[in-house]
């Protein structure tokens, strides 16, 4: 598959795997991204939040994530039923191409990146019940690959089509449910490829658009 590195797709994570809030990056990252970023559209009015951004070997910034909804922590009996959120990734439109420096080749991205990045997010939140810290470690490593493995098969039959609004256009996403929530992915009119991950709130219900000004994000 032809996607951005695996390197840096994980925002700093506390012990189990939990995002601590104060590791979110601000939104000057996000400034730096050369493509416009996607979000929920305005049918979504609950609140919004910075994630972290994902940069290539030469700096660039290459994918980044915006919150909707309730911000989760780590799936268990105890909130998996009550936290409703989904996660919008936006992936750069990027060909194959030489870093900065020239010594070297910076993968092209493409919808499977997005729907890797999307995989990969929502197991960051997500711990089985009645495992331990031991063995997350070693569930996570299997999942991540399988993740990987999916999204390089978008044509399989994990993977059903949903049509979704991109900017107001109806647009095919690829789309799976597991036992964790669901992941789906797509390509824009703008020329990046959006992924999504979620719990507790319908994906058949949503539709993305454009941010205008993600400086309004930053808390």
């Amino acid at each position: 598959m032809e996607t951005t590195s695996r390197v840096g797709a994980q925002a700093p994570a506390a012990e189990g795997g939990q995002q601590l809030p104060s590791a979110r990056r601000t939104v000057d990252g996000y400034l730096l991204a050369p493509f416009p970023w996607y979000g929920l559209d305005e049918a979504f009015t609950g609140p919004r939040w910075l994630m972290q951004v994902g940069m290539a070997a030469d700096g660039a910034v290459e994918h980044g994530s915006i919150g909707h909804g309730d911000e989760p922590s780590v799936r268990n009996e105890g909130t998996e039923d009550k936290e409703k959120f989904a996660v919008v990734v936006t992936v750069a439109g990027n060909p194959a191409r030489r870093t900065a420096d020239g010594t070297g080749l910076l993968e092209a991205t493409s919808v499977s990146s997005a729907a890797w990045l999307a995989g990969v997010g929502l197991l960051s939140f997500t711990w089985p019940g009645q495992m331990d810290h031991t063995l997350r470690d070693d569930w996570l490593e299997q999942q991540t690959e399988t993740a990987w493995v999916l999204a390089d098969d978008l044509a399989g039959d994990d993977w059903s089509t949903l049509s979704l609004p991109v900017d107001g256009v109806p647009t095919p996403f690829h789309y799976r449910e597991s036992e964790f929530g669901w992941v789906l992915a797509g390509s824009t009119q703008a020329g990046v490829h959006v992924g999504a991950y979620g719990r507790g709130m319908s994906a058949y219900g949503l539709g993305f658009a454009m941010i205008k000004d993600i400086a309004t994000y930053a808390q």
